[in-house]
């Protein structure tokens, strides 16, 4: 099994497929600059919506530039509510690096949950995040009369749960833990992209599913080296969406190591000399190998279906979450359209997978050594390389 890899084969093997699968605030709970409640939603002006919409940009630009780069192979009409869903991410992330406890991280998660009712509501505070993404969604209702946004408050509302779940650093018990974190995160900020295009099918959630599991797991590896050694308060890499992958604490707060249960005790890594040693910590690389390896697996997953229903073969194996809140599919889905049509039309929501697959083979060329700086560093080849692959077609 490739699994059981040791280290000092580890470099020559190529990661294949196993078998299994700043603002000063005026509210104490938020992570942005300003959020004054306003009483209805014409009270907000396109300054409003003007300035929202920079400081998302920003957002991004600042710590999750991969996303911010991405946002070019989408359709302009999309592209707001997609800076909104990314800046979110960014906020839920950042609120573990600007809290002292948890208690005060849990009001600042309900903080969001309380903006996220508001603005689907109708009722939006003016915040810029949520003052743009009320604003996208009032644009695709009117490009898209009768179109519900209700499921979309339930995925947001997801997110939120999923981060405050981890916020405190606790393990994942197992891989497939680590797994549904990350279908519940990444996978589930694609959901939303793909909804706001607007498309529904099963087939492009399928694909995004695998894409966002890839993602998100690859964000707790890189952030693992910031929260098993935090730096100091509000100290941000150029790319924090990833390094605070898992809302871990930094500052004051003790390290830890973030790693599947199941997976350190099959490496032998003890938590102690991880934190003593750092990259030097017998079984730690063997670890890194096998999560990163779960990674590639669900790259290579989303590749292979891709392939299969651009060319308008079955998927290959069916969707593990149809029939979930948010994956409910009617029988007349493709009545008026392929499966091909819609991998066309979802390509763009698709290309996180270039940023995460040159980020799995970097990390693989530096002998799964997650603690190099080079892997933190913004990825200069992502521009070019996103666009050959989406010229393309091809993640």
């Amino acid at each position: 099994m490739i699994f059981n890899v040791m280290c000092s084969t580890r470099a020559s093997v190529r990661l294949r497929k196993c078998p299994s699968i700043l603002l000063s605030s005026r509210c104490k709970y938020a992570t942005t600059s300003y959020s004054t409640p306003a009483p209805h939603a014409s009270r907000l002006t396109d300054a409003d919506v003007d300035e929202a919409r920079k400081y998302c940009a920003n957002l991004l630009l600042k710590f999750d530039s991969p996303s911010f780069t991405l946002q070019t192979f989408l359709p302009p009409s999309s592209r707001d509510a997609y800076l909104s869903i990314r800046a979110l991410n960014i906020e839920l992330a950042r609120i573990p690096d600007l809290v002292s406890n948890p208690a005060v991280g849990a009001l600042r998660m309900q903080f969001w949950r309380d903006n996220l009712t508001r603005t689907f509501s109708n009722t939006p505070p003016k915040e810029p995040v949520a003052t743009l993404l009320h604003y996208a969604m009032a644009s695709l209702q009117s490009r898209h009369p009768g179109i519900s946004t209700s499921v979309m408050k339930g995925w947001f509302m997801k997110i939120v749960n999923a981060r405050e779940q981890y916020m405190d650093n606790r393990p994942y018990t197992s891989l497939d833990a680590l797994d549904t974190y990350a279908e519940n995160t990444y996978s589930t900020l694609m959901y939303l992209t793909l909804a706001v295009l607007p498309l529904q099918s099963m087939a492009a959630d399928h694909i995004a599913s695998h894409i966002g599991k890839a993602t998100g797991i690859a964000a707790v590896l890189r952030g693992l080296p910031l929260i098993a050694f935090p730096p100091p308060p509000n100290h941000h890499s150029n790319n924090a969406a990833f390094n605070g992958a898992l809302g871990g604490s930094q500052g004051t707060r003790q390290g830890a190591v973030v790693l599947p249960l199941d997976v350190m005790a099959e490496a032998g890594v003890k938590e102690e000399e991880v934190l003593r040693h750092g990259a030097k910590a017998p079984g730690l690389k063997d670890a890194i190998f096998t999560v990163a390896t779960r990674a590639n697996d669900h790259l290579i997953t989303a590749r292979e279906m891709l392939k299969n229903l651009q060319q308008g073969k079955d998927a290959g194996h069916e969707f593990e979450h149809a029939g979930e809140e948010g994956h409910q599919y009617s029988e007349t889905s493709y009545k008026d359209h392929s499966q091909a049509d819609d991998m066309e039309r979802a390509f763009g929501v698709f290309m996180p997978a270039v940023s995460t697959r040159l980020w799995l083979e970097k990390l693989e060329k530096l002998d799964f050594d997650v603690f190099r700086p080079e892997l933190r560093a913004r990825e200069w080849r992502l521009p070019w390389k996103a666009y050959w692959g989406y010229s393309q077609r091809k993640l």
